[in-house]
């Protein structure tokens, strides 16, 4: 059966700071870039965002799909079970994301997903030019508002 090929990188200028992502979906001949920014938000939560828009591009849950990131920190997330244990504890303990942990959650309960971590700025022509996309998202907008990543600054001070 055919896989549907993803790949997605999240930048951000400052951390937090203006940010964006760009993802690539690959399937049947066919290739798809998308990139989004936004004005204020992290790293991590844009290489979160990447894959979340990723998939909200997909019109069929019924082909596998791989994707190709170079954030450990997804890559980890979902493969080392720990999203399902902070999802069990309602991300005790300060968590961050869980918004965005939560929209992942939702989409992927009825996918076949399989992560695979690519050295980010190495020799990956796919993860570069993501790496590319979220960049040039990040510095020259439109830049979105992270709703909830503002909310929660805001609450800080």
């Amino acid at each position: 059966m055919d896989k549907i090929v993803i790949y997605t990188d999240g930048s951000s200028r400052g951390n937090p700071g203006r940010g964006g992502f760009g993802a690539i979906l690959m399937w049947n001949g066919k290739v798809k870039e998308i990139a989004e920014a936004y004005r204020n938000t992290t790293n991590n939560r844009m290489e979160l965002l990447g894959v979340i828009k990723a998939l909200l591009q997909l019109k069929t849950k019924k082909i596998p799909i791989l994707i190709y990131t170079d954030s450990k920190y997804i890559v980890d997330s979902v493969q080392k079970k720990w999203l399902d244990n902070w999802i069990k504890t309602d991300f005790k303990g300060g968590k961050k994301n869980k918004d965005l942990w939560l929209q992942y959650h939702q989409l992927a309960t009825n996918l076949h997903i399989q992560f695979n971590w690519v050295k980010g700025h190495a020799d990956n022509p796919y993860n570069n030019r993501c790496d590319e996309l979220a960049t040039l998202a990040a510095d020259n907008g439109p830049w979105n508002i992270d709703e909830v990543f503002e909310k929660n600054e805001l609450a800080k001070d």
